[in-house]
């Protein structure tokens, strides 16, 4: 690339002929001001039609912005299957979330009309919109409102698998939560399943594939390789070292993580599916402040990620932790199919999961019409078909609100006598008076009917017992939480329900002699082991809300600074360097 130094020409007012209009802010045109910035630091180059800027399934470095001429982005390059997306002109740039955060491009840049572009490196980039905040939103807004249409768009890779299969619901769910551009072929009833498997000599038995790039087929893989597919993230951790290991990337686990990069801790955030935890499937959290608006799990956990990466944070995705040992004054972390972590300090912030509904006939319906989320995944599944939310909280709640703007009915079945028992008062105001929820107290499921889905279920009144049948498609399950502490029920001190003890507690059931010689007590986030923190629904006594979360998330760091204060410790001071 041969740079020079004119100035750049004026982002024109007019857009060049078949430009794609700007949707939902996600295709904006930098200013002149803007562009003459990014000029000072960058470098131009001549493009000609044809000439390929970014290649689908290949890592980009480098930012790009249109300076006269137009790129068209395009999927499946070079193959029958080829089709443009997008096309852009003067004062546009071009990426979208993936580049941001590493992954390898879902698309093809290729230039459409010859012309000039201007190119930044990324880590120049991130510099840059630090000293501009109004240039960083705008390109932050843009590249997730880019990434959700691509997802919209079915660009990307295709699974191919049966609605049936674990594993392709498995896939499926790993895509989704990552909001990984994807597609699925419903090998049932998708036509262009069958010509899929005998293009590529898979039978059918051999299912779930994933096809990337009309090229490359991965038959049933595991989430790991998937993620290594698509860049997600590094192939392994080859025994890092670091100053924090935070284990878990729901909201407390990621304010975790952005403060102790922000302090200058070398911080290492894992998670077993996707940053994001419970709160990522929440379709709408209206209630979490300074969002007036609402602001959906997935956006939270995309934002939060993307700001303790800025800090330089290790974010490794999927990174299942298997067990915890303490190794002389520092802690060694184990993750399947990663490696091994060493760190001085821990915060586990992995969670909780939903109980799963025991009632006779679910399990074979779990997965493909009784699900523990609703998401824009689940909600495909049931458009057109009644379903049942069971479960009184607000994630019942809110499931309710999102699943009412796409299904015909939704029938809410709360055990108790009170929708506002144990739900924000805002959701009871806006379910009790939506036309398409059918509120049903005192209920609870008894059973599932259905052989391949969900057909019915019987409802019983827990006062009076009188049964009846309920005609529903799809049922959504948030009846309570359990803890993601398996892997910890050696190492620290749990209680009755296998969430994590803090405080005094923690220390009163700590074995041996272990805090003999600290010079101070258990603090209010730490655990059994010093060193060794709890944060956010994982914690015995938490509150479960976001809020509290991402306060216990940074109070946690807070307290890992006292904790390294005590010790003789040599911290490292080098954000992202990790070893």
């Amino acid at each position: 690339m041969a740079g020079d130094d004119r100035p750049p020409e004026a982002a024109p007012d007019e857009a060049v002929p078949f430009e794609t209009p700007d949707l939902y802010g996600a295709y904006p045109r930098l200013s002149q001001a803007q562009i003459a910035f990014l000029a000072e630091h960058g470098e131009r180059f001549r493009v000609e039609p044809g000439q390929v800027l970014v290649r689908e399934g290949e890592r980009c470095a480098d930012f790009l912005v249109i300076l006269n001429g137009s790129i068209e982005i395009v999927e499946a390059h070079g193959t029958p299957g080829e089709r443009v997306l997008r096309v852009h002109g003067p004062g546009r740039f071009l990426g979208e979330l993936g580049l941001l955060q590493g992954q390898v491009a879902f698309y093809t840049a290729r230039v459409r009309e010859p012309g000039e572009v201007l190119s930044l490196p990324l880590d120049r980039l991130r510099v840059l919109v630090a000293r501009d905040p109004i240039l960083g939103d705008l390109v932050l807004r843009a590249y997730l409102g880019r990434r959700a249409l691509l997802v919209g768009a079915g660009a990307g890779f295709r699974i191919l698998g049966s609605r049936y299969s674990p594993d392709t619901r498995r896939l499926r769910e790993f895509a989704a939560r990552n909001r990984l551009p994807h597609r699925w072929i419903d090998l049932e009833s998708d036509q262009e399943a069958e010509a899929l498997l005998r293009r590529f000599s898979i039978p059918p038995e051999e299912t779930p594939i994933v096809i990337w790039r009309d090229q490359r087929v991965l038959r049933n893989p595991s989430n790991a390789e998937l993620a290594r597919l698509i860049g997600l993230s590094s192939p392994s951790i080859e025994e890092a070292r670091s100053d924090l290991i935070i284990v878990g990337s729901g909201p407390a686990g990621l304010a975790a993580a952005v403060y102790s990069a922000s302090e200058g801790l070398t911080t290492d955030l894992m998670d077993a599916i996707a940053t994001g935890g419970q709160a990522g499937t929440s379709s709408l959290i209206e209630n979490y402040f300074g969002f007036p608006a609402g602001i959906s799990g997935s956006d939270l956990a995309e934002r939060g990620e993307l700001q303790a990466r800025k800090f330089g944070a290790r974010v490794w995705v999927p990174a299942e932790a298997t067990s915890l040992k303490p190794e002389g004054g520092a802690y060694r972390v184990t993750f399947a199919e990663r490696g091994d972590v060493v760190a001085h300090t821990v915060v586990l912030a992995t969670g909780a999961t939903y109980r799963r509904l025991e009632v006779p006939g679910i399990e074979r319906l779990e997965g493909a019409s009784v699900y523990y989320a609703a998401t824009v995944y689940e909600a495909q599944q049931c458009s057109a078909d009644p379903v049942a939310v069971v479960g009184g909280g607000n994630s019942a709640g809110q499931a309710v609100l999102f699943l009412a703007k796409r299904v015909p009915r939704v029938h809410l079945l709360v055990r108790g006598p009170d929708l506002a028992a144990k739900m924000s008062r805002y959701l009871v105001d806006q379910i009790e008076r939506h036309p398409r929820v059918n509120v049903v107290l005192n209920s609870e499921v008894r059973e599932a009917e259905g052989d391949d889905v969900l057909r019915a279920i019987v409802v019983e009144n827990n006062r009076t017992g009188e049964r009846r049948k309920l005609v529903v498609r799809a049922m959504f399950v948030f009846i309570g939480t359990q803890p993601r502490t398996a892997w910890l029920a050696d190492v620290v001190a749990l209680d009755d329900r296998g969430f994590v003890l803090t405080g005094a507690a923690a220390q009163a059931r700590a074995s041996g002699t272990v805090w003999e010689g600290q010079g101070r007590v258990c603090l209010g986030l730490e655990t059994s082991l010093p060193g060794v923190f709890a944060a956010g629904d994982v914690r015995s006594g938490s509150v479960k809300r976001v809020a509290s979360a991402v306060g216990e998330g940074a109070m946690a760091i807070h307290q890992v600074h006292e904790h390294l204060g005590h010790t003789t410790v040599d911290v490292a001071r080098h954000p992202g360097d990790g070893r």
